[in-house]
């Protein structure tokens, strides 16, 4: 790589994203009082800039404006120029999309910003060409606008901005008006139900025609609307549009069929042509949701699709230290040589290639076959390419093939003549092949920052995956991430998560300057992973720890007088606003899942106020789940959780003993969303013993592993059969 031209304060920065723009023609600084106090001193409006660093828009912005060095001057000349990492801060972000959103009527990445020098936004916009073009404005010409606008009618521009912030003020409330109570499970469950049911696609799954993304969150909650309606025809169907939905993204090229794990969405309607980044939250969410197909359908299908997930994280996302990373981009080198980046050139094949590396005739074949013949015609892949035109507005993947299922496994044998268990040999042997090959290919870049949040949702993945797969390696790597969490993203002095932490040189891991304290969602998705952890490991210590940071999380977090919490911390004076998100998109919300965290912390440690303060979050969240509950599915499911009561599910037992074992995997293997698991293993001292006087009259019944199902600390007979476990678990 040549010698930069340009360096900028963001070289001392620890994010891969700020990184990426050190070497900008740019005077940009980080968010921070140096940059405030610059822009109050010089009376200078402030250019905001948000992005992450596998954005291919946000790389796109750069290299047509932020490396422009005559745009580069305009920029410093004018503004006071900040970037900010949204995955760093995502206060920030929310507070700024909020505007950019209730003004422009749509949002995204990179999100451009002009604000007062006291940081209040008075115009915004995502991605700007550089210079002007059919009814689209250019950036260099927004720039000039505005520095023109600032001399010229600032008293104007600071009273807009002042309405526009009392407008957002006002918008943004969430809160519980009057004496409301939780809305009726029912009807929420039901709504929600059909409001998905509208949107469903029956050809090929998912909850829209084009673009198409993974949404958890929606298939989740179909889990648990089947759970609790398993007898009727909706049940029914709530089940077979997951099940149908995850199958279908299984098959498609948002699937990586040759290196595992799942790009971020789908550019079609057929789960076909993605955006190829890998985002670590994806990954932790979907290893949940197949593993939960598997323990509800017993397809041996989603059981590998989840393996297919945790083992792609295992081998490319995973710290030497046990963290988890951020992400993979969607662009890279197509060849060594190459000069410019190409999206999805890590991951896509030419005819040729495939031919190529799969010459070998396949014995036994009806006809004369090449294992590239069987290969090309199950994963779809034509001479001149398999993807649409219209799917590829720059011509990035012209006459390359993106794989994607196209035949059942029955009928590409038939097609061939062979057995199955032969094709399935035959196609391992292709991917392996392929996989050997794309080595050699310059790998995306790796966003090597960990976050709080982010791995909280991979050790649940790893945790609930070890727990219904019976996989004991899944658990171990679950602790361990967890022992890292505790070692990098806590401080046992004050007791608080933070926020990140990242790969430094030698494989050491680094902290920034002054940290990032954890926000809400690196607390709900934090605790949520230990609950999950305790339930697989049956390690106390993980669940000590999960109750003292719901502790932390109401302290810093909760707003006493309008209920719920607030997605960030009170006292930070860069803040305009403090928020609540009030929508499930690719993670769920913070509030959403903490409904169920409090259940569950209530049951583990017998504090009532936690059942009332979930309570008081679905009060806060009424109107919005009695209307649109489609935008907050986690939420809705959380409301069956809440009216459904949680039943604690004990085991009295030795923890080694072979029966203890087998009536904790009959546990496992049930699909219940109204349960908790814990082991009375005896030991009258130990954290849960002290926590929940009742499991001291819990008695093994002939001194065998007995089960007990109890609700609100009242418990069933003893049973000491799996069977008839699994009998009062799915009544």
């Amino acid at each position: 790589p040549s010698v930069p031209h340009h360096t900028n304060r963001l070289i001392e920065e620890k994010s891969p994203y700020l990184l990426q723009h050190a070497h900008n023609p740019v005077d940009w600084y980080p968010w921070g009082q140096e940059a405030f106090d610059k822009a109050k001193r010089e009376n200078k409006p402030i250019f905001l800039s948000v992005g992450y660093s596998t954005c291919h828009w946000c790389h796109v912005m750069e290299e047509e404006s932020f490396k422009n060095k005559e745009i580069g001057e305009i920029m410093s000349k004018n503004f006071v120029c900040i970037k900010v990492d949204r995955e760093e801060r995502p206060d920030v972000d929310k507070v700024y999309m909020t505007f950019v959103q209730a003004t422009t009527g749509g949002g995204g990445w990179p999100m451009s910003v002009w604000l007062t020098p006291d940081r209040k936004p008075f115009v915004g916009g995502t991605y700007f060409p550089p210079e002007d073009r059919v009814n689209r404005v250019g950036f260099r010409t927004v720039l000039l606008r505005i520095a023109e606008q600032w001399k010229e009618n600032r008293d104007a521009l600071l009273e807009n901005s002042q309405k526009i912030l009392e407008a957002l003020l006002h918008r943004s409330d969430i809160q519980v008006r009057g004496q409301e109570s939780p809305p009726s499970s029912k009807e929420v469950m039901a709504t929600c139900f059909q409001q998905l049911s509208r949107y469903y696609d029956e050809d090929y799954g998912g909850f829209s025609e084009s673009p198409k993304f993974p949404t958890p969150v929606n298939l989740n909650f179909l889990f648990t609307y089947w759970a609790l309606h398993r007898t009727t025809p909706e049940g029914a169907q709530a089940l077979q549009m997951a099940l149908h939905t995850l199958k279908m993204m299984a098959h498609g090229g948002i699937h990586d069929h040759v290196c595992q794990g799942f790009h971020r969405y789908s550019t079609d309607q057929h789960w076909h042509v993605p955006h190829f980044e890998k985002m670590l939250y994806d990954q932790g969410q979907l290893a949940v949701t197949y593993s939960r197909a598997f323990q509800i359908s017993g397809d041996e299908f989603f059981a590998d699709v989840a393996k297919d997930i945790l083992l792609y994280v295992s081998r490319d996302l995973s710290d030497q230290v046990g963290g988890f990373y951020s992400a993979e981009d969607a662009d890279s080198y197509p060849t060594a040589t190459s000069r410019e980046k190409r999206e999805g050139a890590f991951c896509v094949w030419t005819a040729e290639e495939i031919r190529a590396l799969l010459p070998d005739p396949v014995e036994g074949a009806t006809v004369a076959t090449t294992l590239g013949d069987i290969f090309m015609h199950h994963y779809g892949v034509k001479e001149t390419g398999n993807v649409n035109p219209m799917m590829d507005p720059h011509q990035e993947l012209k006459g390359k093939n993106v794989l994607i299922v196209r035949c059942s496994p029955e009928l590409t044998a038939a097609q061939f003549g062979l057995d199955l268990g032969h094709l399935g040999a035959l196609l391992q042997e292709g991917r392996q092949r392929l996989s050997t090959a794309r080595a050699q290919r310059p790998r995306p870049h790796l966003d090597t920052k960990m976050l709080a949040a982010w791995n909280g949702l991979m050790i649940s993945g790893f945790a609930q995956a070890g727990a219904a797969l019976a996989e004991q390696q899944y658990v171990s790597r679950a602790v361990q991430a967890a022992a890292f969490l505790r070692k990098h993203l806590f401080d046992p002095n004050s007791g608080r998560l933070l926020r990140s932490c990242y790969r430094g040189k030698d494989n050491t891991v680094e902290q920034s300057t002054v940290p990032i304290h954890g926000f809400l969602e690196d607390y709900a998705f934090v605790i949520q992973a230990l609950f999950d952890l305790y339930e697989a490991s049956l390690e106390q210590d993980w669940l000590e720890w999960a109750l003292q940071l719901q502790h932390m999380q109401d302290q810093l977090f909760w707003d006493p007088k309008g209920f719920a919490y607030f997605s960030s911390e009170a006292g930070d004076p860069s803040l305009l606003l403090r928020l609540k998100d009030d929508q499930d998109g690719a993670e769920p919300t913070a509030n959403s899942v903490s409904v169920t965290n409090l259940l569950r912390a209530a049951c583990y440690s017998g504090r009532m106020e936690w059942v009332e303060k979930a309570g008081q979050i679905l009060a806060a969240f009424s109107e919005r789940l009695q209307k649109i509950p489609i935008t907050l599915p986690e939420m809705a499911r959380a409301t069956a959780v809440f009216h459904h009561t949680l039943k604690q599910v004990v085991i009295c037992g030795d923890p080694q003993g072979e029966d203890t074992k087998e009536m904790l995997r009959c546990v496992h293997s049930v699909f219940s969303p109204n349960k908790v698991v814990m082991l009375a293993d005896g030991d009258s001292t130990g954290f849960l013993y002290r926590q929940l006087p009742f499991l001291a009259s819990l008695e093994r019944k002939d001194g065998k592993a007995t089960a007990y199902l109890c609700s609100n600390f009242t418990c069933s007979l003893p049973v000491t059969s799996p069977q008839e476990l699994r009998g009062m678990l799915c009544p």
